[in-house]
């Protein structure tokens, strides 16, 4: 069993990374009402987080390669651990949305190194069970991540979601000391910092104005700064990478009409599909009553029916085209998305979400197996490190910009719903914030009129992902116009018409998180 250990250290570290995406939707009520803070900080509450993971992923990768994979896998745990306790201890919401930048960091660090330490691990068919193992991990804190955060919530309060994760560190860390060797790339690149700070600094200010623009206006002055800091900020990203010899991020991938198609899907799925479970957790506590465990319950029939469709169809659909995995998955969020719209009116219960959940849950399932194969299949193999960490990075935008820009539209949507009850100006932002309950409490005849703003609110949430995934979709099929197979062959004919010094380790995160500069085996990290 000594031999597992370097997985075990691994799958303990992906976990807990993994978990802290969603384990923080069913306590963001309690939140709200434990710090007495409003709509725009519990969205910065999740945004963040995946922000930090988004425009750190690649730079980790680069960093580990040079100095050290373990070295920065240990790094990661224990910056990770850190902000965690910082978190369960934060007196604010300034405090505790810092620190979750931080674990962010620490995140990245981690979601960088696993795959590499993997594929310094193990060789030839304890390799193939390694990923698959870490592959189900991963599946497996994404259907957990609500229920263990209503049960640490309900059971002992929200700061336990974070304070959790200081022994699972722990072992981590301990484990990682004895069974994990250290490893680097010898052909590693520099690290880019232009390119991190003018991608970061463009993908913040988007994702401020576009939380901003929800709370104070499409128009006003911060609002229109922001989104002018972003376009800056992205535009000099883009030249900083053109002139770069080591970019962060080669350009020249998306040339390639069935790579942009890729990006495109993930950023979208991840947004489509996740972006609106923090704004239905809100309405499931602070007006329906629930507690976070029931809250957590009700979310389930998305993650489980994602993980059973995942194993699945990543041996009953391998080797099928894009166009039907990934497209088809799309077109089942976005139908599962305007299922609950359609379904869902004033007055109804949880019960009207679950069939649109498992649709939608069937068509994140679908895509997940296929995704890290297509973004492979759609560059030459030396690339394929890269192409996988610009997934990975377009995955946790998607997740950032979807939860901000969905926010903007509950709130609207909030406000239409109150249009002709009477109720005074900013309802609809105490509504928003997790404030049902106490207007509820104080004045119970006001439950019609709350049942009728979340109904809008949700509704309109629910069109607009369902639009996202539906776009996704249509991109997708516009452009990937060849099976993956073929892809695959032209991706291997150009990488053989690359130049000799362009033919090196895979520099990135392929997959779910796959690494920068891993040891060759990009044809596994495919399969996986």
């Amino acid at each position: 069993m000594r031999k597992w250990l370097p997985l075990t250290a691994v799958c303990l570290g992906a976990f807990m990374l993994l978990i802290d995406v969603t384990i923080v939707t069913v306590a963001l009520p309690d939140m709200a009402a434990d710090m007495h803070t409003g709509f725009s900080a519990l969205q910065w509450v999740m945004d963040v987080y995946a922000l930090a993971l988004a425009a750190l992923l690649l730079g980790a990768g680069s960093l580990a390669d040079r100095i050290g994979r373990r070295r920065v896998y240990l790094g990661g745990l224990g910056l990770f651990a850190a902000a965690s306790l910082a978190c369960g201890l934060a007196d604010g919401p300034a405090a505790l949305i810092a620190f979750r930048a931080v674990q962010g960091i620490g995140g990245a660090a981690m979601f960088a190194t696993t795959m590499a330490l993997l594929s310094s691990a193990y060789q030839g068919r304890d390799r193939g069970i390694a990923f698959g193992v870490w592959g189900a991990v991963n599946g497996a804190a994404a259907a957990a991540g609500p229920i263990v955060g209503g049960l640490l919530t309900e059971q002992f309060g929200w700061r336990w979601i974070f304070f959790i994760n200081l022994p699972v560190c722990a072992l981590a860390v301990y484990v990682t000391l004895k069974a994990v060797t250290e490893s680097r790339d010898p052909h590693a690149r520099g690290l880019d910092l232009p390119g991190m700070v003018t991608f970061t600094t463009g993908a913040a200010a988007v994702t401020y104005a576009l939380i901003r623009g929800g709370e104070k206006g499409w128009t006003s002055a911060t609002t229109l700064g922001l989104f002018a800091l972003g376009a800056a900020a992205f535009a000099a990203f883009v030249l900083v990478e053109l002139r770069s010899s080591r970019p962060m991020l080669d350009l020249s991938l998306f040339r390639s009409p069935a790579f942009v198609a890729v990006m495109a899907a993930s950023l979208l799925m991840s947004g489509a599909a996740f972006g609106y479970l923090m704004y239905v957790s809100l309405w499931l506590q602070s007006a329906e009553g629930m507690g976070p465990v029931g809250a957590g319950l009700v979310l389930l029939p998305l993650s489980l029916s994602a993980f059973f469709v995942a194993a699945a169809s990543g041996k009953l659909l391998h080797g099928a085209s894009p166009r039907i995995t990934i497209g088809g998955g799309l077109l089942l969020i976005g139908a599962g998305a305007l299922l609950q719209g359609w379904l869902l009116d004033a007055g109804d219960g949880w019960t009207a979400l679950v069939a649109g959940m498992v649709v939608t849950g069937v068509g994140v399932g679908l895509i997940s197996p296929a995704l890290a194969a297509a973004a492979m299949g759609a560059v030459p193999p030396a690339r394929a490190g890269m192409a996988g960490g610009a997934l990975n990075t377009a995955r946790q935008l998607g997740m950032a910009l979807g939860i901000a820009v969905l926010g903007a539209v509950f709130q609207s949507g909030l406000a239409d719903g109150l249009a002709g009850s009477g109720q005074p100006h900013g309802t609809a932002e105490t509504l928003a914030g997790g404030g049902a309950g106490q207007l509820l409490h104080a004045a119970p005849g006001a439950r019609h009129w709350v049942e009728a703003a979340f109904a809008s609110g949700l509704r309109d949430t629910f069109w607009v992902s369902g639009a996202m995934g539906l776009a996704g979709a249509l991109i997708l099929v516009l452009l990937v116009r060849r099976p993956a197979a073929a892809q695959a062959r032209a991706g291997e004919r150009a990488g053989e018409r690359a130049p000799a010094g362009d033919r090196r380790a895979p520099q990135g995160l392929p997959g779910q998180a796959a690494p920068a500069g891993a040891p060759d085996a990009a044809g596994e990290r495919t399969a996986v």
